[in-house]
């Protein structure tokens, strides 16, 4: 009989390189454990039933298609493949940037992912309901299977890249927030939502084999988060006073805020515009190019039945449905736009009200195209 091998000694504290943040949750036991909320109780064996195996639902062993992969990417949903300017690079060009700002892009997804695998962690002490409970430990595994899938692909691509600081930020408010409902509205309406809507963009835009296997797998399962916090956070937002309504919407603002920072500030469009300038492409050029097909790029944006983006077009009209949309936190919104896009572009009368009334539907629609 063989001797089996020592156990790798491993250090009590965390690496040097890594970050902490001081988390903040009452643990809260619940000895009823009867159903209280039975959507949530739905949603949870509908969970156990969607469980999959990255390592063995996953095609692996397949090269990434560099072609395919320089052909269908996009740059935060602005179809620039279908312009003359990027056809007109020669493809080792494209697929250099291509895989260095899709890694970039992907690096911010993962670190985003193991936040979640945190607060989801934390939802399972924190919120109050034995069927909140339950969910939250599948969504914990689900995370932690997000975070597995993304940090493989990312290797076959590039590197890591470190976090967005907007990104940062509100992952480490969302952990010491002392509030299981700011926690809930945070990750599962705000981060979930935009991760949901960017997942199924990003599915619906590449061609990669892989990519989009990986992401139509990711995105159901996103799908679900969202859900839950949806129908959780309807059943307890109506019963809450103005005060703490009030609370929780300006909770979801902040946070809205520090993920179209982490997306569009000044520190993220420097990187990729490294990116670019790294892999060959002068940045200053691609700009002034990409200015003169603006139509194309419109129309292309058009064709993709997109919903204004992912605040506007996913997460505002989610807090609509559950409660947390007053005018008072509409007119901190629209400032917010018009500040980004411009005076008169900030108006959100005309963005959907809805959404999805299936979302794990909506979310597989174009999982088979082309």
């Amino acid at each position: 009989m063989s001797t089996p091998s020592p156990a790798p000694t491993l250090p009590t504290a965390h690496p040097k390189d890594a970050e902490h943040v001081d988390a903040a949750l009452t643990a809260i036991y619940n000895w009823n454990y009867e159903s209280e909320i039975d959507e949530l109780r739905t949603l949870y064996a509908n969970a156990l039933e969607r469980q999959w195996i990255a390592v063995r639902d996953l095609h692996w062993e397949r090269e990434i298609d560099r072609e395919a992969f320089s052909r269908t990417f996009s740059v935060g949903g602005v179809p620039i493949q279908q312009t003359r300017f990027w056809q007109g690079l020669p493809l080792e060009t494209r697929w250099e940037a291509s895989r260095r700002t899709a890694a970039f892009m992907l690096s911010n997804f993962l670190h985003g992912e193991q936040g979640a695998l945190m607060v989801a962690a934390q939802l399972v002490n924190a919120v109050p309901h034995m069927d909140g409970k339950f969910y939250a430990a599948t969504q914990t595994m689900d995370e932690a299977r997000h975070v597995e899938v993304f940090a493989a692909y990312i290797r076959k691509l590039d590197e890591v890249v470190p976090i967005a600081p907007g990104l940062k930020r509100l992952l480490d408010g969302v952990l010491s927030a002392e509030s299981w409902l700011q926690k809930a509205v945070g990750m599962q309406i705000v981060t979930e939502g935009l991760a949901l809507y960017a997942f199924r963009d990003m599915r619906n835009q590449t061609q990669e084999p892989l990519l989009k296997e990986l992401l139509t797998y990711v995105s159901r399962d996103e799908a679900r988060h969202t859900g839950y916090g949806i129908k959780y956070l309807s059943s307890i937002v109506p019963s809450l006073s103005e005060a703490e309504k009030a609370a929780l919407e300006d909770f979801a603002f902040e946070s809205a805020r520090l993920l179209l920072d982490s997306r569009a500030g000044v520190s993220m469009r420097d990187s990729v515009m490294q990116i670019w300038r790294a892999a060959g492409v002068d940045p200053v050029q691609a700009i002034g190019e990409l200015a003169k097909e603006r139509e194309t790029i419109l129309a292309a944006v058009q064709q993709s039945g997109g919903r204004r983006g992912p605040v506007r077009g996913f997460v505002i009209p989610t807090l609509r449905t559950i409660g947390l949309f007053s005018p008072r936190i509409e007119a901190h919104f629209e400032d917010m736009f018009a500040g980004i896009m411009g005076p008169g572009l900030g108006r959100v009368a005309d963005d959907p009200k809805d959404i999805p009334a299936d979302l794990e539907a909506w979310v597989m629609e174009g999982a088979d195209a082309a």
